[in-house]
């Protein structure tokens, strides 16, 4: 059997996509202790931002920049 971190590397090294459709798979069976609507509407905000980037309506940002971003508009 395959360590965690065996799994891990393994794993990204597949496709961008490929590991999208990964990380949908895996929050999906993730049980969550949510209101069943709440949940069904972030997954449906999920995958719309996910289609979004994906067709090119918009442009991702690395995270730190994401993360300095808010920083700055904290600050203020």
């Amino acid at each position: 059997m395959r360590s965690i971190e065996q799994l891990t590397e393994e794993l990204l090294a597949l496709p961008s996509v490929s590991r999208a459709l990964l990380a949908d798979k895996l929050v999906e069976s993730l049980e969550f202790e949510t209101d069943p609507t709440v949940q069904a509407t972030w997954v449906t905000e999920a995958k719309k931002r996910r289609d979004r980037i994906r067709n090119g309506s918009v442009q991702p940002i690395p995270g730190e920049e994401g993360l300095a971003r808010v920083r700055r508009l904290l600050e203020q």
